[in-house]
């Protein structure tokens, strides 16, 4: 499985992004998918995921503001994030888990939120 994350940007605060994670490879192994983001100087921390079957759940700081979806007849996950604040600032990385592995990363996009 490999994991592309794309559509971060540079948005005011209040304002809506959406990035997309592609998929490729053997993804009817995935049983989670999940975002992950890393401000600078800080560890990476979780922000939300969804199981093969469409149980979600989110960290604390973005429930409410942040949905996570997947279509997998696109083979595509997405994190729609609404309320964007400064502290959002982070790269944002997706992540699967596999029958095989533990853990896949995609490479990261970059969100930058404005005050």
């Amino acid at each position: 499985v490999q994991l592309q994350a794309v559509g971060g940007g540079l948005v005011q605060a209040g304002g809506s992004l959406r990035p997309s994670c592609a998929v490729s490879g053997s993804s009817f192994t995935i049983n989670w998918l999940g975002w992950y983001r890393q401000a600078p100087g800080k560890q990476r921390e979780y922000v939300a995921g969804i199981t093969s079957v469409g149980t979600t759940g989110y960290a604390d700081s973005v429930k409410g503001r942040f949905t996570i979806s997947r279509d997998k007849a696109k083979n595509t996950m997405y994190l729609q994030m609404n309320g964007l604040k400064p502290e959002d600032t982070a790269v944002y990385f997706c992540k699967a888990v596999t029958v095989f592995s533990s853990g896949t990363w995609g490479h990261g996009t970059q969100v930058t939120v404005s005050s």
